[in-house]
């Protein structure tokens, strides 16, 4: 199954958005008319991480973005900290004429809608966080995430990249080799390769301690609030989910087994209807 015939049963167009000045790939789907659902992807990530997802939430106004320095998006020359991501996430936003928006990130993009709850409260309708990053800085998973994303960029071997793919999975075979295609041709464009580092930034400890979430802040987060985790996530223990779960007043937290790090791609049967049954129940 192709990621394009996954999305065959709807109407849907890729086009590029220009979020004060920097031009934002974005897949949308849906109805217009709906309320609004962002999809984030995570670290060196781009929005094809949803492409299981999105038939299936067609009953909202869907937009999944390449996030700043990602993808086929614009990728202004400097280190990103989360403040940036946000910002364009708020520009793309206002440009595409969205007040507030249901946010599901993955990882990163977890990362980023949560800080977006806490400090712009008012653009957000609920939060769903996957995997999410953001609220420890663990030297070991900070260099693996490293090493493991810039061999892939700075070496064309598709090895290294199918390698940095089944590394986010439970089950090697849920990196498809379409995926792996994609993501081959996005790591070794030019300036992805030149912007590497930028996107990476967060990986360096000083600049992480400074942006991650902390329980008190978190403890702000007032919207409506899921957490989903897989119990084989390579880059964050269950634990983490946990203390999340304990600092977000009133949030739901789901645990998904034989999951890693992209529980919308991997269990997609599983994640769908919880989402939308986490949707409804929020835009009632």
């Amino acid at each position: 199954m192709s990621i394009w015939t996954e999305l065959s049963s709807i109407a849907h167009r890729v086009e590029y958005v220009d979020a004060n000045g920097v031009p934002t790939r974005t897949l949308r789907a849906g109805d217009p008319d709906a309320q609004a659902v962002i999809f984030l992807h995570g670290t060196s990530g781009h929005l094809e991480a949803f492409a299981r997802n999105i038939v299936a939430h067609a009953a909202y106004d869907l937009h999944a973005i390449d996030m700043l320095g990602h993808g086929y998006t614009g990728k202004p020359d400097r280190p990103y900290e989360i403040s940036d991501y946000v910002a364009h996430l708020l520009d793309y936003l206002d440009e595409v004429g969205v007040e507030r928006a249901h946010i599901i990130g993955e990882s990163l993009g977890g990362w980023v809608g949560a800080r977006t709850a806490i400090e712009h409260p008012e653009r957000v309708l609920s939060l769903q966080l996957l995997c999410a990053g953001g609220t420890v800085a663990n030297p070991e998973v900070m260099e693996r995430i490293r090493t493991s994303t810039k061999k892939a960029v700075m070496t064309d071997d598709l090895d290294l990249t199918r390698n940095r793919l089944r590394l986010l999975m439970a089950d090697a075979a849920d990196a498809t080799e379409e995926l792996v295609e994609i993501r081959h041709a996005i790591y070794h464009q030019p300036d992805f390769v030149a912007n590497v580092d930028n996107l990476l930034s967060l990986q360096d400890m000083q600049r992480r301690q400074r942006n991650l979430l902390r329980p008190e802040q978190l403890a702000r987060i007032t919207h409506p609030t899921l957490i989903v985790w897989g119990r084989q996530n390579p880059f964050g223990e269950v634990p983490e989910a946990a203390a999340m779960h304990e600092a977000i007043p009133g949030s739901q937290l789901e645990l998904f087994d034989e999951c890693g790090h992209w529980p919308q791609h991997e269990q997609a049967s599983r994640y769908n209807p919880i989402s939308l049954a986490f949707l409804q129940k929020t835009a009632a």
